[in-house]
């Protein structure tokens, strides 16, 4: 087989998983941060209405793109665990579907988002001062589409056989490109939004370009060849069986989180724009989570197909305790100075106000999610995701809907709706918990001679 970056299956993990965690990590704040500017850049040389016009299309975004870039978690963890198996054709099969299968998404979610954007806007209630400007971004960001989904595919691939350095170097430069040309279109020629997207589109351009050319120097099985791409069935069932609910729960979650957006947007264009800059940094936090997360998915698929239990219980530990160590961690940080800093990114005190709200009320309290995210992971490591998904998309999914529904229209408030978010945590934590403790023991024993 071809050189894979880090050697899961021997030696002490914690510094392995240390080690692979920290640039995912690195790579999702980063890429985070670059879109922290761009706001920065809206909010400080615009106004407050154009921040809450990109604001106001980040869980619409979301809603669209999960599904596709729950099937890359699908493709991570199937190529992960035929690496464990030693298995370098099935790795390449699995490496060639990937491809494939990035093609085939980016371009359903060209078309499909250019399709249902402006009218999903206007469904969810999107105030008029800001939707035509709303529109306009989210139609630039999904021309871009395609190179977005190229990119993510691509650095699934890499993150698969251990190397998390190869995207976030990537992602770095850029980023880099990202916040130059936004100051440029926004500051110099005053294009607000449409500025902002066209950003957008070039820093995922050049990400796709190079994610690309590196696979396509590849050796071995992960190796990625034009004329080599092609779709194959076993290899896109078992891609599907975990990406496919996984793809779903992140669909559903945002599905729900755009219910959660319809209610602020009730609240005036301080709101959005203040819950937007509050949901940015709830991202930064998330993607230190999300790094074990991805450490929990690969680790396990590898040592689980190497038939090393010891070792993806090891696994599950590690990463529970780092992963809710470094997300509470984060939490504080936002805690204690997420005022002064919300301030960085604009004037208005309105706006403020209601980012440190919730900051207050939901942000606080995000490290609860490692009792669900961890043991999800783990379990799609180890080829279970359909009851993960099923459970979590009930949990943080009908319960912030039943509390959008039913409790809301009682106990009205700003503060009331972002209560939503805690509760759903600690019911999802819980039940995907216990379903973790059974599915882990059913498929160990699966293993035993």
């Amino acid at each position: 087989m071809a050189k894979v970056e880090t050697d899961m299956l021997h030696g002490p993990l914690l510094g392995k998983i240390v080690m692979f965690a920290l640039p995912y990590a690195a790579t999702g704040i980063l890429q985070q941060l670059f879109n922290s500017i761009n706001v920065f850049v809206v909010g400080r040389f615009d106004s407050s209405h154009a921040m809450a016009a990109v604001g106001a299309t980040t869980f619409l975004i979301n809603l669209i793109i999960n599904l596709f870039l729950g099937v890359s978690v699908g493709a991570n963890a199937v190529i992960a665990n035929n690496i464990g198996r030693r298995d370098p054709q099935a790795v390449h099969r699995a490496v060639s579907t990937t491809a494939a299968l990035s093609l085939i998404g980016g371009a359903i979610l060209l078309v499909v988002g250019l399709l249902v954007a402006t009218p999903l806007l206007r469904l969810l209630g999107t105030p008029a001062d800001v939707i035509h400007d709303s529109a306009l971004y989210l139609n630039i960001c999904f021309l871009g589409a395609p190179f977005f989904m190229v990119y993510n595919f691509g650095a699934a691939i890499f993150r698969s056989k251990g190397d998390t350095r190869t995207p976030l170097y990537i992602l770095a430069v850029a980023g880099v490109i990202n916040v130059v040309v936004s100051m440029v279109t926004v500051i110099v020629f005053h294009m607000s939004v449409a500025g902002v997207a066209c950003a957008y589109f070039v820093s995922n351009m050049f990400s796709a370009v190079v994610i690309t050319t590196l696979l396509w120097r590849e050796k071995g099985e992960f190796r990625v060849r034009l004329r080599q791409i092609r779709i194959y069935r076993k290899e896109l069932g078992d891609i599907l069986a975990i990406g496919l609910p996984a793809g779903l729960q992140a669909t559903v979650f945002s599905f729900s989180n755009v219910f959660v957006q319809s209610s602020i947007n009730k609240f005036g264009y301080a709101a959005i724009a203040g819950a937007s800059l509050s949901i940015t940094f709830d991202t930064y936090c998330y993607y230190v989570l999300t790094a074990f997360c991805a450490t929990a998915i690969t680790f396990t698929g590898q040592n689980y197909g190497a038939g090393q239990v010891d070792r993806c219980r090891r696994i599950f530990r590690l990463c529970f305790l780092l992963g809710g160590a470094s997300i509470f961690t984060a939490n504080m940080v936002f805690v204690l100075f997420g005022p002064p800093i919300a301030s960085v990114f604009t004037t208005d005190p309105q706006v403020v106000h209601y980012c440190t709200s919730r900051i207050y009320v939901a942000l606080a309290f995000q490290w609860i999610a490692t009792s669900y995210e961890i043991p999800a992971a783990c379990m799609r490591g180890l080829g279970i995701s359909l009851a993960p998904a099923l459970l979590t998309i009930f949990g943080t999914c009908f319960i912030r809907l039943g509390w959008i529904f039913l409790v809301l229209p009682h106990w009205y408030g700003y503060e009331h709706l972002m209560l939503c978010y805690p509760i759903s945590w600690v019911i999802t934590g819980v039940l995907v918990s216990s379903v973790y403790v059974a599915a882990s023991r059913k498929a160990y024993r699966l293993l035993a001679p």
